[in-house]
């Protein structure tokens, strides 16, 4: 009777009942019904564009959010299809279920496999940007796992209106629509509902900033996948071509403020940072960027404002850049092992040994040579999407894409063995 009255009193309860039986049909299903339900819910995005977009433009209207915050968070017919676009780029990646990943045979002639299954029901909880329910929706279809969203209060109608454009779509495939679920209003409990559904989600993956990611670690009760924070840096070494890196830091900084894969922190090896670190701060100036500096940097730049310890601790996640000149790698790699967030960090350099000691010296999920931060992404790795980065040491690390959202168990095939007493 108790528990009755718990499911009437809790709506995420009875959501989460209904998205477990949902799932189950996913897990059973074929390659074939996943990637028609991926392809319908893309269709299904772009016929629904007016509506969404009429939901986002009056989300952002009443949001009283920085110009950084409200980048996030806008939807435009582009951004729209490249969600609708990352379903079918999904829909075309290989299955990620039913993988023999090992197999032997004991010396009782038993024969063992292990082979990849669904995780089971994934509960996301994220924060501005509403492509980041439509991302993790089609990861957790193509990989037979139940979801539950709970998106942020500032683009709550956004998130409603994508959500029920692809249930609209996954329906019309043949597969249950509740397989993909969202909470019933942006009302905060709910996040307590979800923080602790155990037995009912099996992986909590959070979305968004350094304090929403501690509050769900700290409250949870379900194991949580997430990164602590996007703290990357982006490091010029003396022996960079000088073209590259102005290209490659105009773009890790300015692409996407607002993203976790920007670059935060420039370090610049100090045998060329008189000559290339004033043309780098016209390049950036330009596109809006505002600078602070260690003391070597601002000898060379006079008007950069002093960067203090808390600036190079900071995930500025806008057109703000923090920036130190550095003695050589060795100083550089201590910087980043200081301050990081194990997120992603870069090098530009036409060194290869050096490149390859960076690299090997990083302990980031991901680590760069000669290219933007900004491509820390699912869909750059050739994944469709990702559902999150990680930046933890079990499970998965870097872009959680379709691959990393499974499990595995172990199939054991027999011939009328029995154990010796």
């Amino acid at each position: 009777m108790g528990h009755s009255i718990a499911s009437q009193c809790n709506p995420v309860e009875q959501l989460l009942q209904r998205v477990r039986q949902a799932a189950s049909q996913l897990a059973h299903s074929d390659l074939k019904q996943r990637n028609d339900a991926l392809k319908a819910a893309a269709k299904a995005l772009r016929q629904y564009e007016p509506e969404i977009l009429a939901a986002n433009a009056q989300d952002i209207a009443e949001a009283k959010v920085s110009d950084a915050f409200k980048d996030r968070l806008t939807l435009n017919p582009s951004r729209l299809e490249a969600m609708a676009k990352g379903l079918e780029a999904i829909a075309e990646l290989p299955d990620p279920l039913g993988k023999i990943q090992a197999k032997w045979v004991r010396p009782n002639g038993l024969k063992i496999r292990r082979v990849t299954v669904p995780l089971g029901i994934i509960g996301m909880i994220y924060e501005s940007r509403p492509n980041v329910g439509a991302d993790a929706a089609g990861i957790c279809l193509k990989s037979g796992n139940g979801l539950i969203l709970r998106g942020g209060s500032e683009s709550y109608r956004s998130a409603q209106a994508i959500h029920k454009a692809m249930q609209q779509g996954i329906q019309t495939s043949g597969l249950n629509p509740d397989v993909i679920a969202m909470a019933p209003s942006s009302d905060r409990e709910h996040v307590t509902h979800i923080l602790h559904a155990v037995g009912q989600i099996d992986v909590l993956i959070p979305r968004g900033g350094k304090s929403l990611i501690e509050f769900v670690q700290r409250e949870s009760r379900i194991p949580v996948l997430a990164h602590a924070a996007g703290l990357c840096h982006t490091y010029i070494h003396k022996a960079a071509d000088f073209d590259m890196a102005r290209k490659i830091i105009a773009n890790a900084k300015m692409r996407r403020t607002g993203i976790c894969g920007a670059t935060e922190t420039l370090l610049i090896d100090q045998e060329i940072a008189s000559q290339l670190l004033p043309k780098i701060v016209k390049d950036l100036s330009a596109l809006g960027c505002r600078f602070l500096g260690n003391d070597q940097a601002r000898q060379i730049i006079p008007d950069m404002k002093i960067a203090t310890e808390k600036d190079f601790a900071t995930e500025w996640l806008d057109a703000v850049l923090s920036v130190a000149v550095m003695k050589d790698i060795h100083q550089a790699l201590e910087h980043i092992a200081h301050y990081g967030s194990g997120h992603t960090e870069a090098i530009i350099t036409e060194d290869e040994s050096i490149a390859m000691q960076f690299l090997n010296s990083t302990e980031s999920a991901v680590v760069i040579w000669n290219a933007s931060t900004q491509f820390c992404d699912g869909g750059e790795f050739g994944f469709g999407a990702e559902i999150g980065i990680s930046t933890g040491r079990l499970h998965a690390r870097g872009p959680v894409g379709i691959d990393q959202l499974v499990s595995y168990h172990y199939e054991i095939f027999g011939k009328g063995q029995v154990r010796p007493l």
